[in-house]
């Protein structure tokens, strides 16, 4: 009967015990009064101050009087001879954090212990003084501090050091005296105060890249033998690295030879640390990787766990960029799969599946499944992603490339109902259910796909029941024999609990003519659910935000249809606010209208019809010049109108008959048809003078323009304010102003490019290529190209990656005529630099897409 009883005892036993069970702040404070008994226990009040750190570092908090009768009581035990009290006082005190007035108390009793014939009194007090210290008194220790820094003790030193990287951050300018200190430590035989002595070294001139290049050179050369301390050498070579080929753009690497070394060094620390900071150099060729990826393969059969982790590790990110450079350590890897370490293992299976082919990965996954349960959520997680982004490229690719082979024996869309469970869960349903909406309805049996999108509005979340319905809609609008059906399943979702979804439902059951009240046309019903929105969303939500109510229907023509509207920034003198022409202050009037208004209103170019584009004003003058022009290009269809803002600069002058005479022979296909002048220009205020020019329908014109300002100068009495009514004519030249193509075409975005593409006719479509000579990197082809064009990036491809060898960029917009143009640009990047490009365009007029051709040809 007592055995059972005693196996409780043995329970209870196993159990684990925590000392510091149950205690409590006042419980404790209570204790800390024997801080002040004249016979102090060293053990008793070691364990009261273990009680009051561990309050500390769980969050407690004290009051300000707690805190300061603590503390109090702690400076009291600095009689104590005790050595391991003593550093529990020094840790008291950093945790408490006295303020200034209290800081006094213990300073004489720190600098004591600081100058102290014990090295490790010495090293804590310095600690501690350097933490709760201020600018003030340290200036008084700041030699006790140097000559700690070169301190024969290493302890003392690098509590030196340790105190001058946390100083750095509140007193810079001290600490940034000690360079001579510093620079002497970094040469110390301790392996910890050499690490501590560069890390401050370079934290100190960092923000000077010339000084960091020197002492990353200086020290390369051999003088450090930390393995501690080359490890931080190396990421700072790395840095340096990185930072030199931003600006030398022949391509050369100094310094690599160094990291070349570093993977010959004797510790492994250092090894490992040069090879990954070879790794992830930004451009780093095949040539450059592979001593690295050598070194990482021999560590791959290490039997050091901490070793092969490591290595594994770092080819896993290495086989991101560089697949084709990792293959080699396959064999390798496959033996860590079994490895007892499941980090190892499944980081060794996540570089496998990127850097093997489709035979070994179904083997892979069978492997990995065995040992889940087994590893880090960490690395579930990695490997999960890692899988799903494969996935979402397979998804991908389906989708771009389903529609081209739906009529093969290979894949048909019928097939696509066996795929849908897999693809909605690994992939974005909402693209899954956009293509369906797309290409569903054009199928031999489109109702098939009807329950998979219901099933969507029934199991997932809002955003995607919101896009299943838009689907659903869409099958309704072109299959008339499943409208009824249709009719059913949205009466359902009006009943949803998302007001997003609800109000689709209702949307589509009036625009499908269920109750037969309201019901739009089939070619309406179509456009809307197909169409591509041609306004920006950021437009159409200030434009709403300003609407207010009235007889007249919202009209979405008025929205801008710019992405950015420009300011109408004109040339002004000091304090002088702008000229609005008609925009107010809380901006509900677009710059486009203000312009359209204003030149509306001039008669000479009241018959030029509507206005097309206004573009950013151009500077024509210098900055400080006495009089100060800029110019903004009116577009329309058949004229080009040059609005020249001018601001008299100096008081003592009054400008009549301002005139800007325009030179156009360099513009053949233009001609002047009107000129209106400036009747007078005073001080301080700014004026427009206008020149209209007409020039061919449609296609873009080219071409410079000579400008000079013409005027009659009168004396202004600045007592009196008065001028002269004599005055001398005068002129002064202006820059030259060029009309370039992109002046021509409004950046419009579209929200699906491949949908808007689609939806053009392949008719007006034209396509070739180019070579674009030799570029240090894609990057700068696509920005050259996309600048020249003037559109509109979509889709963030105007980003290219790092490395890339070939880019897809797509540019969108309106030509002059309100044509709708859209451009997809393919770009390749040789071994000799040379780009070459292909142009695809597609437009409402063959003409247009012509016109794009011929801008890039002459480019």
């Amino acid at each position: 009967m007592a055995q059972p009883s005693a196996k409780k005892d043995d329970d209870q036993e196993d159990e684990e015990y925590s000392p510091f069970s149950g205690i409590e702040k006042g419980a404790v404070l209570q204790e800390a009064r024997a801080f002040n008994d004249p016979q102090l226990d060293a053990k008793r009040c070691s364990q009261v101050i273990t009680k009051l750190l561990y309050l500390l570092n769980q969050g407690e908090t004290f009051t300000k009087i707690e805190a300061t009768e603590v503390f109090f009581a702690v400076t009291k035990l600095f009689q104590s001879k005790d050595t391991c009290l003593r550093r529990l006082v020094y840790l008291m005190i950093k945790e408490l954090s006295p303020s200034s007035d209290e800081v006094i108390i213990v300073t004489s009793s720190l600098m004591k212990d600081m100058n102290s014939k014990t090295d490790l009194y010495r090293a804590n007090a310095i600690r501690v003084l350097c933490r709760i210290t201020d600018g003030t008194l340290l200036s008084q220790i700041e030699r006790y501090l140097k000559q700690a820094i070169v301190d024969k003790n290493p302890v003392v030193a690098s509590a030196a050091l340790l105190s001058g990287i946390h100083l750095l951050q509140t007193n810079p300018e001290i600490v940034k005296r000690w360079s001579n200190e510093v620079q002497e430590a970094v040469q110390s035989r301790a392996a910890i105060v050499q690490f501590h002595a560069l890390a401050l070294l370079h934290q100190i001139r960092q923000n000077d890249r010339l000084a960091v290049t020197k002492l990353v050179t200086s020290l390369t050369k051999g003088a450090v033998r930390s393995p501690l301390a080359q490890c931080l050498l190396i990421r700072y070579t790395s840095q340096v690295i990185q930072e030199s080929g931003r600006n030398n753009q022949a391509g050369d690497r100094p310094l690599f030879d160094f990291l070349e070394v570093c993977l010959r060094h004797k510790a492994d620390m250092v090894i490992i640390e040069a090879a990954r900071a070879i790794t992830e150099l930004s451009g780093v060729t095949s040539r450059e990787l592979s001593p690295a990826i050598t070194v990482l393969q021999l560590f791959l059969n290490s039997s050091k766990p901490i070793l092969r982790f490591s290595a594994v590790r770092t080819l896993n990110k290495v086989a991101m960029t560089h697949p084709l450079a990792v293959t080699n350590c396959n064999i390798d890897m496959e033996s860590l799969i079994s490895d007892q370490n499941r980090s190892i293992a499944t980081l060794a299976l996540t570089t496998l599946l990127k850097t093997g082919n489709e035979s070994s990965v179904d083997c892979l996954m069978k492997q990995i499944s065995s040992f889940m349960s087994d590893i880090a959520d960490e690395f579930k997680i990695s490997f999960s992603l890692g899988i799903y982004q494969k996935l979402r490229k397979v998804g991908c690719f389906i989708s771009a490339n389903l529609l081209k082979i739906v009529n093969s024996h290979i894949f048909q869309l019928s097939r696509l109902s066996n795929l849908d469970i897999a693809l909605f869960n690994y992939l974005q349903s909402i693209q899954i259910l956009h293509f369906l909406g797309n290409e569903g309805p054009k199928t031999s049996d489109p109702s098939k796909y009807i329950r998979y999108v219901y099933n969507r509005v029934v199991l997932e979340n809002a955003t995607v029941r919101a896009v299943a319905v838009s689907t659903l809609a869409k099958f309704g609008s072109i299959v008339g024999s499943l409208k009824a059906r249709i009719f059913v399943l949205l009466r359902r979702c009006l009943y949803d609990s998302d007001d997003e979804v609800r109000d689709r439902a209702t949307l589509y059951l009036k625009m499908l003519g269920w109750d037969s009240s309201v019901r739009e046309s089939q070619e309406d019903v179509v456009e809307f659910l197909f169409g591509a929105l041609n306004v920006p969303l950021i437009n159409l939500e200030t434009i709403l935000q300003s609407y207010e109510p009235s007889d007249e229907p919202f009209n979405i023509s008025a929205v801008p249809k710019e992405v950015k509207s420009q300011p109408l920034t004109e040339k002004k003198a000091p304090g002088k606010k702008p000229p609005t022409f008609g925009i107010s202050a809380n901006g509900s009037t677009s710059p486009l209208d203000a312009y359209e208004k204003l030149l509306s209103s001039i008669p000479e170019f009241s018959g030029f019809g509507l206005l097309f584009k206004s573009c950013a004003p151009v500077e024509l003058t210098e900055a400080e010049t006495e009089y100060a022009v800029n110019v903004v290009k009116h577009i329309y269809d058949g004229h080009v109108v040059f609005q020249y803002n001018c601001t008299n600069t100096i008081p003592e002058q009054l400008l009549e008959n301002v005139t800007v005479i325009v030179d156009s022979s360099g513009a053949e296909e233009f001609a002047e048809v009107a000129s209106k002048p400036l009747k007078s220009l005073p001080f301080d205020s700014t004026g427009q003078a206008f020149v209209a020019f007409e020039k061919p329908d449609g296609l873009p014109a080219n071409g410079r323009f000579s400008n000079s300002l013409k005027f009659v100068i009168k004396e202004v009495d600045t007592a009196t304010g008065e001028a002269e009514e004599e005055g001398v004519e005068d002129e002064y030249q202006l820059e030259d102003l060029e009309v370039v193509a992109a002046d021509y075409i409004l950046k419009v975005p579209v929200l699906n490019f491949k949908s808007a593409w689609d939806s053009m006719s392949p008719v007006c479509e034209r396509v070739d290529e180019y070579g674009l000579g030799v570029r240090e990197s894609l990057a700068g082809a696509v920005t050259a190209v996309t600048n020249l064009l003037g559109m509109q990036p979509c889709e963030g491809t105007e980003v290219v990656p790092n490395n890339a060898r070939s880019h897809t960029c797509l540019l969108s917009g309106v030509f002059v005529g309100n044509v709708k143009v859209l451009v997809r640009l393919s770009f390749g990047l040789d071994g000799a630099k040379q780009v070459a490009m292909k142009l695809a365009v597609r437009s409402g007029d063959a003409a247009i897409s012509d016109a794009i051709h011929e801008i890039v040809a002459n480019g």
